[in-house]
């Protein structure tokens, strides 16, 4: 494993270079986000998708969900997006809010038992997105062991995952040091899956005007299939 810091802007331009070329070549990296630490790979390859579930050590039962680095690319991957699940998105992203939706039928990538549908997010981190404007859609889980707490910074996602990935970007302390809210919009009201770093109150203050309200009630006979987001 190979770990770059960030505290200059040559050595950030390296890490953002050489976690893009990882990415691209199929191989895993941990990286920053605005919430906690991540390991990403390329969502279109699933050899990488794998290697990205036993280093969690989980299985195909808990897909990971897909980071992008614009709102616009919501539409390339998901479909029947509701009004409200937008006005979601216009309030919170970039930020710690993953939706829950319907998969486009058309695309090509294996993320695991997916039940037809697809977590996406767009993450309020400029490095980040630097790297995920390079590299395209990215799977990027929560940077742990399963079961273990989400690595807040590169020491713990590096004492968990060190021996599993080819690339470790360090830039400090994960800011939001919470994983994200995720909420399920593939029905005609919005669930929550994980309260996280949103709370339902400041969700239902954007979707109240609309007439719309989430619910933290759950359907299990419905469910999706569940996201351990970073």
């Amino acid at each position: 494993m190979q770990r770059y810091g960030t505290s200059n802007d040559d050595d950030r331009e390296s890490a953002i270079e050489a976690a893009s070329l990882t990415l691209q070549r199929g191989g895993l990296a941990v990286i920053p986000t605005d919430t906690v630490y991540g390991i990403a790979c390329d969502a279109f390859d699933s050899s990488a998708v794998k290697a990205l579930l036993r280093a969690k050590g989980r299985g195909r039962e808990m897909p990971p969900p897909v980071l992008v680095s614009a709102a616009t690319t919501l539409d390339a991957l998901a479909v029947k997006v509701p009004g409200y699940a937008r006005a979601l998105v216009e309030a919170f992203w970039p930020g710690p809010l993953t939706i829950v939706c319907h998969q486009q039928t058309s695309l090509q990538w294996d993320l695991g038992e997916t039940r037809g549908t697809v977590a996406v997010r767009m993450p309020d981190h400029d490095l980040t997105r630097e790297v995920l404007e390079r590299t395209g859609p990215l799977a990027v889980s929560s940077a742990n062991r399963t079961g273990q707490p989400a690595a807040t910074d590169a020491d713990e996602a590096e004492r968990m995952l060190g021996e599993e990935v080819d690339v470790l970007v360090d830039d400090g302390p994960a800011p939001g040091g919470e994983a994200s809210t995720i909420v399920d919009v593939t029905g005609s009201q919005g669930r929550i899956l994980r309260l996280g770093a949103l709370s339902l109150e400041r969700l239902n203050e954007v979707l109240e005007p609309l007439g719309a309200t989430l619910t933290t009630e759950t359907e299990p006979a419905e469910d999706p299939a569940p996201a351990e987001e970073a």
